[in-house]
């Protein structure tokens, strides 16, 4: 089953305690109007092994607009698309080749994840316009006992800080589920910068079902990494998908014609051709339309958009899937990259 508390906390950062190696949680003290919440970040798996971190210190993405709407406090949230929920495939927060597996600790400045997280926790602390917003689980409040970290009464927070989808089976597999991903977003009025930070265990499988957000198995192949626990199987299948093998690159938003003529441009990255027969682009509504013909290598493709597919002027997601369904690549815009009628918007990664 999914987690049982999904929710998205908005509030002031006014303390914080590093990770220790018998405590691999970077803890965070967080005011709401008064109130106090603990949020607790994994920086080390259960296991042992490194956790995968990205950083977006420039993150720009539809949700932000959402975010900056929404009063301070703590919000349960519904785990669907369209709102603020967070989903690291399915709402295009970022491609699976930009996570940087990183130690708890190390010599030396800026190169462990204590302090890459305290680096911006410290900043917004010192700037009483910075606002967090932390997604995840949440627990109390616990009326009969103080938190341990910060002894304010009753203790309660958030955690499960991560992504919440893809893990083998095992111990957590019960904890899958699609957009209820854990995250931590920073607001930095004065800047008008927003800074995302988002984190991955190696074990957890990038590809998973809409469902219920389990690891897709095909029929062939190993599974990567290390399961949290034994296993049923002896061999996992895992799925070899080309992830960013075509690209979406720009995408031609608000048109200055009417009606308008939307359009999207693909890069074939391969030295070979490749038949998009069967496969489809998705917006942020999930609504699809399908593809054919090759591209070929090397080459640029443009791909007008028809319905029931829209690009929104409003901000929205442009999803690329293979002909099994299966996302290879996806974007994100915001209202504000789409405020200039008759300009494209080109993306980079």
């Amino acid at each position: 089953m999914p987690l049982n508390n999904y929710a998205a906390l908005k509030g002031r950062p006014i303390n914080n305690r590093l990770a220790t190696g018998s405590s691999p949680h970077y803890q965070v003290l967080v005011s709401e109007n008064g109130t106090l919440h603990r949020i607790a970040i994994n920086v080390r798996s259960q296991d042992g092994s490194e956790v995968e971190f990205l950083v977006r210190s420039r993150f720009e993405h539809p949700i932000t607009d959402l975010l900056a709407d929404l009063p301070e406090g703590l919000h349960e949230t519904s785990s669907e698309p369209g709102g603020i929920a967070l989903d690291f495939i399915r709402g295009n927060l970022m491609q699976p080749w930009e996570f940087t597996p990183l130690p708890l600790t190390a010599a030396g400045l800026d190169n462990d994840l204590n302090e890459k997280i305290d680096a911006y926790i410290q900043r917004a602390m010192s700037d009483e316009g910075a606002m967090l917003y932390a997604f995840g689980e949440t627990w109390g409040p616990e009326h009969d006992k103080a938190d341990k970290y910060f002894g304010f009464k009753p203790g309660r927070g958030i955690h499960d800080i991560h992504f919440n989808q893809g893990n083998p089976p095992g111990r957590f597999a019960g904890q899958n589920g699609a957009w209820q991903d854990g995250g931590l977003i920073l607001e930095f009025p004065r800047e008008r910068q927003w800074v995302g930070i988002f984190l991955k265990f190696q074990t957890q499988a990038w590809h998973s079902d809409d469902g219920d957000g389990s690891l897709i198995v095909p029929a062939n192949g190993e599974f990567p990494g290390r399961p949290h626990a034994p296993v049923e199987r002896d061999r996992i299948p895992t799925l070899e998908v080309p992830d960013g093998l075509v690209r979406v690159i720009a995408a031609y938003v608000n048109d200055v014609r009417t009606p308008e003529r939307e359009s999207i441009t693909l890069l074939n990255t391969s030295d070979v051709s490749i038949d998009l027969t069967g496969w489809q682009i998705k917006d942020k509504q999930k609504n699809a339309m399908s593809l054919s013909g090759p591209i070929a290598a090397g080459a640029t493709q443009v791909v007008e958009v028809k319905l029931p597919v829209v690009l929104s002027n409003k901000g929205g997601i442009i999803t690329l899937l293979n002909e099994q369904g299966i996302k290879v690549h996806g974007v994100s815009y915001t209202k504000e990259q789409a405020r200039q009628p008759g300009r494209t918007i080109p993306f980079q990664s």
